[in-house]
């Protein structure tokens, strides 16, 4: 079934507490990429790294907002992992940070669009 585009008007704006939802939801999908993030990372340099745990959090925290690196790696493996790390974590801060503001552009977008339409109108 084919679609047409709708003439006059836009869809209104969605309640607050379903907008609250979503920023809920969001809230609760980047806390678990960014929990999966960091404990991949506490756990490679734990491993590779031959660092304690407390060391190896400071290192995974650094790493993921793009601090850099606090200490050394001791070997190719390690060097590698930290790499492949930092490689992948410039990636996941952004897509951490898109999924968590994604419902407040969207809504935004969306009152910008029904302000314009209203002001068509009148």
């Amino acid at each position: 079934m084919i679609r047409t585009p709708r003439q006059n008007g836009r869809r209104p704006l969605h309640p607050v507490h379903d907008f609250q939802k979503k920023i809920r939801r969001s809230l609760l999908f980047s806390f678990g990429l960014m929990s999966f993030s960091v404990g991949l990372g506490m756990v490679g340099y734990h491993l590779l790294g031959k660092l304690n745990w407390v060391d190896s959090l400071l290192n995974a925290s650094m790493i993921l907002t793009g601090m850099g690196p606090v200490d050394k790696m001791p070997n190719d493996a390690a060097k590698l992992f930290s790499s492949f790390y930092a490689l992948y974590s410039g990636v996941a801060f952004l897509s951490i940070f898109a999924v968590f503001f994604a419902p407040i552009f969207h809504r935004f977008l969306h009152q910008l669009n029904v302000d314009l339409d209203e002001l068509d109108r009148s």
